[in-house]
């Protein structure tokens, strides 16, 4: 789940929307400067799908020890703080199903899927908040995703379905890096992120070089990107939410009756030159 604050209570964006969102923008990147991904079916499969796992885990939000909906929010943006909150195990094991619900169907998504995973729990982790048995968890988890991958990529390598060029580990590492890209500009549109703040990657461009893209904040969520990695000069996306009243819950029950009761509004989200 995901979570931005208003008013009176919260705007709940489940872990599936906002990964289509990330999808949908995916699906409008490229221009005569940004390179547009190859396979473009299988890499936007991998982007758009990558949270399907957490479907169930969603439809039963918890609340955090203030009572808050357990969400990442705009506090864990560029970071990832937050283990003390969560079953660890149990993430640990969501993450791992919403890697195999698309890498046992396409190898190919599943390895971008897999190294996006991969990456934010390393690069991006906290360690410090996690207990040793949970050390003990996680890094055991790393080793089975490394295992995992070697897999993949063999998979990948006997596929005839792909030229010599997808199949090479530095454009999967290309996709890997948009998949990133459009996860972070995607969580930024859901936690209505206030701050400047930039894709995480250089991305590739036509010629051959790369460019960071750099996200500005100008209007509840309304961000210009530059430099401009779209088609159209200006985009406008939507996702769905819902509204659940009050700040704080007595219990996970009262948070789960309130999202289910909750009606599915649209957001909106303007991407400018």
């Amino acid at each position: 789940m995901l979570r931005t604050e208003s008013e009176t209570g919260w705007w709940l964006i489940t872990h599936p929307d906002h990964a289509h969102l990330a999808g949908e923008f995916a699906a409008a990147w490229g221009n005569a400067q940004f390179r547009k991904p190859e396979p473009r079916a299988r890499v936007l499969k991998g982007i758009a799908f990558h949270d399907d796992g957490w479907a169930v885990r969603d439809a039963h939000p918890s609340i955090t020890r203030q009572g808050k909906p357990s969400a990442f929010s705009t506090e864990l943006v560029g970071k990832y703080s937050a283990f003390e909150e969560i079953d660890l195990e149990e993430y640990l094991a969501v993450r791992d199903r919403a890697l195999r619900l698309i890498a046992e169907g396409d190898p190919y998504a599943g390895m971008l899927i897999s190294m996006h995973t991969y990456n934010l729990l390393t690069a991006h982790a906290d360690r410090s908040t996690i207990a040793p048995d949970g050390l003990v968890l996680l890094d055991r988890f790393l080793e089975e995703q490394r295992n995992y991958q070697r897999a993949l990529l063999a998979d990948i390598a006997e596929d005839i379905t792909l030229t010599a060029l997808q199949a090479k580990y530095d454009t999967i590492l290309e996709h890997f890096r948009l998949l990133q890209a459009c996860d972070n500009l995607s969580l930024l549109t859901c936690v209505a992120y206030e701050e400047p703040a930039h894709l995480l990657h250089p991305l590739p461009l036509n010629g051959g070089k790369t460019a960071e893209v750099k996200v500005l904040p100008i209007g509840p969520r309304h961000f210009r990107l530059a430099p401009w990695p779209f088609e159209e000069s200006e985009s406008t996306f939507t996702f769905p939410a819902r509204h659940v009243e009050g700040k704080a819950f007595a219990d996970s029950q009262n948070l789960e009756a309130a999202f289910h009761a909750a009606p599915v509004e649209q957001l909106t989200v303007k991407l400018s030159m």
